[in-house]
């Protein structure tokens, strides 16, 4: 086989002419693309806000005449004057945008915009519902087609929107809750309505109606999940039951702590692990069972098999000089019943305890901090176990109590010498 070379003689100028008209359509389709690309290059960099963004808008259109992005950006530049001339300008721009670019569903929306605020509510409703046709698996035109339709009071309308936006979007999901909440007064009815009736809607409604200060509605939702479904969304539970911890709503706390996984033996009206029997972790991994300080180096806190009450251990506290004023180095947060009548009883060792600022055992307010109740002062120097009891009522205003360890005031450089030992620590409701 040969291989055949064809060659032009530039001599002949036939063959000439066809050589020029190549290198010219080179040139001609190498200068049009890059005036193409620059133009667009150009709109793309230049935001909206910058002073000549308009002058630079045309440029690009010079370079780009069919590329929609340079009509957009002098539509935006447009309309920021607010007058009515300005207004209708940008209006006609947007509509050259979308001739330019007719499938691409943002245009329609920026279209649809600028309608409505031209007062043209029905030209408006057509732009965005093809917005919503040319995207319709896309989260974001339901979320500007169910806000036109909410400015436009039909309600109906809008739902339909907006419930679709809550099944797709985490993002648009909590959006479209805050919307409602304001839009309605704080209505959880009307939320509730927007809210896709999905379990993965209805952990993120929970977490919703925990940050607003809806203890018992976070919790409500979050029982229409089946159980099967919780447990996929066991870290939203949790954040749920740090988020009502923090702002110290106790009893529903409680029961996304349980149903996370985070405190799954703890009970309301009960003191968790009160006879030290489980191991105690760190405190970052629970929040209503014992949470212990240890990063103190002159108070050493250690659970003791060798001397206990009942059972297989007691917590230990060992003193080597502690100094400090306060002493909260070990507490935990109990779930209780406001204006509730309680006793909370434990039992005490100590050994060679010597100071001038005894510990003690304070029962909190969890919701002011104020002080309830006190025990009596620890024993100094040696004392076999003993039972100490605390009777207390919850105040008004408190679902939840914090007993801790604490200390009498003796000044700013008072140390505490010896060991004290905790065991079978119990909270028992009083009948009026």
């Amino acid at each position: 086989m040969t291989n055949t070379i064809i060659t032009l003689d530039s001599k002949n100028t036939k063959a000439r002419i066809i050589l020029i008209a190549a290198i010219v359509a080179a040139i001609i389709f190498g200068w049009f693309s890059v005036r193409w690309q620059l133009g667009n290059m150009l709109a793309e960099l230049t935001p909206p806000a910058q002073l000549n963004a308009r002058q630079i808008a045309d440029v690009a259109a010079g370079f780009a005449p069919a590329d929609p992005l340079p009509r957009w950006l002098a539509a935006t530049k447009e309309k920021e004057t607010f007058l009515p001339e300005n207004i209708e300008n940008s209006l006609r721009m947007l509509e050259d945008v979308v001739r330019l670019s007719p499938y691409d569903f943002r245009w329609w929306i920026e279209l649809g915009r600028a309608y409505e605020q031209s007062e043209r509510p029905d030209q408006a409703e057509q732009a965005l519902r093809r917005a919503v046709e040319l995207a319709p698996a896309y989260t974001f035109p339901h979320w500007q087609f169910g806000n036109f339709y909410l400015r436009q009071n039909r309600t109906e309308e809008a739902f339909a929107e907006l419930t679709k936006t809550t099944e797709k979007s985490i993002v648009y999901r909590d959006q479209v809750f805050s919307l409602a909440w304001e839009y309605f007064d704080n209505d959880p009815v009307m939320v509730e309505q927007l809210a896709a009736k999905t379990p993965d809607v209805r952990a993120s409604l929970s977490v919703f109606y925990a940050i607003k200060d809806r203890p018992a509605d976070a919790l409500r939702i979050w029982n229409m999940i089946p159980d099967e479904e919780k447990l996929r969304h066991r870290e939203l539970a949790r954040k749920t039951a740090q988020i009502l911890y923090s702002k110290r709503f106790y009893r529903q706390s409680l029961e996304f702590a349980k149903q996370a996984g985070v405190d799954p033996y703890a009970a309301a009206e009960t003191i968790a692990n009160g006879s030290f029997e489980k191991p105690i972790g760190i405190s970052e991994d629970t929040i209503f069972g014992w949470r212990i300080d240890r990063s103190e180096g002159k108070l050493d806190i250690l659970t003791d098999s060798s001397v206990k009450h009942e059972g297989l251990r007691s917590l230990k506290l060992n003193f080597k000089g502690y100094s400090k004023p306060n002493l909260y180095n070990i507490f935990q947060h109990v779930a209780v019943e406001p204006l509730a009548k309680y006793s909370v009883s434990f039992w005490l060792r100590t050994e060679n305890l010597r100071t001038g600022g005894e510990p003690l055992i304070e029962i909190v307010n969890g919701k002011s901090d104020g002080l309830i109740a006190v025990s009596p002062r620890f024993p100094l120097g040696s004392a076999d176990w003993q039972k100490i009891t605390i009777d207390f009522t919850v105040p008004e205003d408190c679902d939840g109590i914090v007993i801790r360890t604490s200390r009498a005031f003796c000044g700013e450089n008072c140390p505490i010498l010896g060991t004290v030992w905790y065991d079978d620590f119990r909270i028992s409701k009083q009948m009026s």
